[in-house]
């Protein structure tokens, strides 16, 4: 055999082993043929390419686009709520804000003055208050040496973890028969 004739037939091996392992895969389907939902919308009288001409000839003004994209913010806001989250911190605004709530324990028991204190401070912290006042008195009409009411304030302020720092006004809005109270 001759070389041209072993070339021709290595070609048509070739081509045979080609031919069985890829017998016709040929795809019938045109190139860039609609999908499915494109033809259903179609149907409908919607056409993405109308619909991509209309998009193209709008207009957009670039600062909207920008502020759409972005947002906005609000920096005065923002500093307005640091310096009230700080004041609200602030030991000394907090000793002198007005008490947004009060309660008065007089001519109450030991045990009604502790309930009374129970739900006025739940109730105060729903609401969201920061500072409350409880007026017990200085205990001058109790009986025996000792007053009943004012030390068991105290210590109700000490157990209830919902309530922090506390002292006295000045003698013009209770002076020692009445504690101011910070709830945290």
């Amino acid at each position: 055999m001759d070389m041209d004739a072993l070339m021709l037939q290595y070609a048509d091996m070739q081509k045979s082993a080609a031919a069985r392992k890829n017998p016709s895969q040929k795809s019938h389907k045109r190139a860039n043929a609609p999908t499915a939902d494109e033809k259903e919308a179609a149907r409908q009288g919607y056409s993405y390419e109308k619909q991509m001409e209309a998009d193209n000839k709008r207009r957009v003004n670039p600062m909207e686009l920008w502020l759409s994209r972005y947002g906005t913010v609000d920096k005065d806001k923002i500093q307005d709520e640091a310096d009230a989250d700080a004041r609200a911190h602030d030991i000394n605004y907090l000793k002198q804000l007005r008490p947004e709530d009060r309660i008065d324990l007089h001519q109450m028991t030991r045990d009604e003055a502790w309930d009374a204190l129970e739900s006025f401070v739940s109730s105060s912290v729903r609401k969201g208050y920061r500072k409350l006042l409880i007026i017990h008195g200085k205990g001058e009409h109790s009986h025996g040496s000792d007053p009943v009411l004012g030390p068991m304030v105290r210590t109700f302020i000490e157990q209830d973890k919902r309530l922090g720092i506390s002292g006295h006004p000045d003698r013009n809005h209770g002076g020692t028969g009445a504690t101011w109270v910070i709830v945290r």
